[in-house]
């Protein structure tokens, strides 16, 4: 397979378009698939329980991704043979809560990752605030944890933006301090990107009138790096799902954020756009 060319997959998460065009008149789930469809993303990452799910993927030509919440081992199951029903992209896992503790978090892991694999599915843990990956400290726990006992790492889709805040970071340490576990996050085929500073978890990526913020210009060296580290791994699967993460205003977006969507379209291309100048550069 290594022999083959790359490819990217550029996914959103229909999440980024709650309350788009406004609160009043949110656009429903089939029209938010026709303008992810339309603005030229690959695929959608979302729960299986969304309306229709299914035939609307059919409908519009996007591929899927799974994405669900879990703490019972007991509907691991059921949740990753929902996602794998609608389709077989990298699914998405927010484990266990905040408070989990280590040892309850590592047998979960397990859990969850043995299923996983005996079903035929990629699921990754994220890298995520109020789950059991909250801090990096937990992370990196959870993660020798499993490979003690298992000899292996677990899949984990490290949304880095969290592990920045808590680490309190500035543009110039962000790939240092960040790839702190080049090695598991080269066996991911998941990356949630979204953009980030040391200070918020979320930064608008164009000043609204078609210029990149400073914030997300101090973002680009990372994500190059990001793409050099994966394109150097065993390139699992020889795809790399990459999600333009972008949070809706009133949730991570601010109001004084131009319009969340149109920035997640910029977002998209620009990671398109990175990819072909590392993969080029590596040629």
């Amino acid at each position: 397979m290594l022999n083959e060319p790359p490819s990217l997959v550029v996914a959103i998460n229909p999440w980024t378009l709650f309350g788009h065009p406004t609160p009043e008149a949110e656009w429903s789930f089939e029209e938010r698939l026709a303008a992810i469809k339309e603005a030229g993303f690959d695929a959608v990452t979302c729960r299986s329980t969304m309306p229709n799910v299914k035939v609307l993927m059919e409908k519009y030509q996007l591929r899927y991704g799974g994405f669900f919440d879990a703490h019972d081992p007991n509907e691991f199951e059921s949740w990753i043979q929902g996602c794998l029903d609608i389709g077989g992209g990298p699914m998405n896992c927010q484990l266990a809560d905040h408070d989990t503790l280590a040892e309850e978090s590592i047998s979960l892991t397990m859990q969850l990752m043995e299923t996983a694999e005996r079903l035929g599915a990629r699921v990754h843990l994220e890298v995520h605030r109020d789950t059991c990956m909250e801090t990096p400290e937990k992370t990196a726990a959870i993660i020798e944890g499993y490979k003690h006992a298992t000899g292996k790492s677990p899949l984990i889709n490290f949304d880095y933006s969290h592990p920045a805040v808590v680490k309190h970071l500035g543009p110039s340490n962000y790939a240092e301090r960040l790839f702190d576990d080049v090695e598991t996050f080269q066996l991911c085929n998941l990356w949630h990107m979204r953009p980030f500073n040391g200070h918020h978890c979320q930064v608008a990526v164009t000043d609204g009138k078609g210029a990149f913020t400073p914030e997300y210009e101090d973002m680009r060296p990372f994500i190059r790096q990001a793409y050099t580290h994966w394109l150097d791994g065993p390139r699992p699967t020889n795809e790399l799902w990459v999600v333009p993460e972008l949070g809706p205003k009133g949730s991570y977006g601010l109001s004084s954020f131009p319009c969340v969507w149109e920035d997640a379209i910029v977002l998209g291309k620009d990671l398109e756009t990175l990819w072909i100048e590392v993969f080029h550069a590596r040629s």
